[in-house]
């Protein structure tokens, strides 16, 4: 149904696909950089469920360089893969937290492969500047290139219980900054955060009428080491099922726009520190399962959006 496939959402790695006409792969990069909500500047500690790594998947180390850590991944993803064209990917923590001649520098190592096609950035929206942004936007006429904020959820009373460190409404100035310079943007939310049903629909329909250009959903877990992980052994969160987390994905898509591009639906990489729920490791089960749900409603992403 999307992107030539038969899948019932659009799928950003098959819409990467069409529109490079190659198998197109992230490669998952440690610029060493930090966080506000980690390093005091906002608080201590950080969100609750972010642990030693700042969400990073991948096991190379930040002492490699940019370069080193490119080339690495372009080996490792076209031998296992057969990955032809990549886009760098910044992920560990927030990749906009310095000033922004180290920003150039550090970003443009990152394109120097002749099979870079395009360049996302993860970061927060209170990480951003008009100086950073017109950085970043002046790689968009030669790369495809993303943004990717973290947000998790529209409700400012879950961002505050989660030590977010920001409210809905700085998502918001970011989000008019960015696309006003052309920029796409994805936005991370979380299943799970002590939300009900109707909520977690509020924050799907406040995203479809942006309009935002990707979405990525993570289903809240507690990792080793975390203040989650805490709160878990001592009684004070429990977490979806695997049945439960694949009935809201669904709900949460059909609200959506059909343009708008799904990057991730179901986590991986996160066995040796996962403590909770002991089903997310099961990446490949969870996708045919949203799959089934899909066609068992005979519904698809967006047929619930009202333009």
């Amino acid at each position: 149904m999307f992107n030539n496939t038969d899948k019932r959402y659009n799928q950003y790695s098959a819409h990467l696909k069409n529109k490079f006409n190659a198998k197109v792969y992230k490669i998952t990069l440690d610029a060493g950089f930090s966080c506000p909500n980690r390093d005091g500047t906002i608080s201590t500690g950080g969100c609750i469920f972010c642990d030693d790594g700042g969400s990073f998947s991948q096991s190379h180390s930040n002492l490699m360089s940019i370069e080193q850590q490119v080339n690495t991944g372009i080996e490792n993803l076209s031998k296992r893969f057969k990955a032809q064209k990549f886009m760098s990917y910044f992920q560990a923590f927030s990749n906009t937290y310095k000033p922004v001649k180290e920003l150039e520098k550090i970003y443009n190592s990152a394109l120097k492969h002749d099979d870079i096609v395009g360049i996302s950035i993860g970061t927060r929206p209170d990480c951003v500047d008009d100086e950073k942004l017109d950085l970043i936007a002046s790689y968009k006429d030669d790369y495809y290139t993303w943004i990717e904020y973290g947000l998790q959820s529209v409700h400012d009373k879950t961002l505050a219980k989660i030590n977010r460190g920001h409210d809905y409404n700085c998502f918001l100035k970011a989000y008019e900054k960015t696309k006003s310079r052309g920029i796409n943007v994805c936005v991370h939310v979380i299943f799970g955060l002590w939300e009900t049903h109707d909520e977690i629909m509020e924050t799907a329909k406040s995203l479809a009428a942006l309009g935002v250009d990707g979405v990525k959903i993570h289903m809240l877990c507690a990792l080793e080491n975390t203040l989650l992980a805490k709160m878990y052994e001592t009684g004070e969160i429990d977490f979806m099922s695997e049945e439960e987390y694949v009935q809201t994905v669904c709900d949460f898509l059909e609200y959506l726009p059909p343009e708008t591009t799904i990057h991730r639906l179901a986590g991986n990489g996160l066995k040796k520190n996962l403590l909770a729920p002991r089903w997310l490791d099961k990446k490949f089960e969870c996708l045919n399962m949203i799959d089934r749900e899909f066609l068992k409603r005979n519904s698809y992403q967006g047929i619930k959006f009202v333009r």
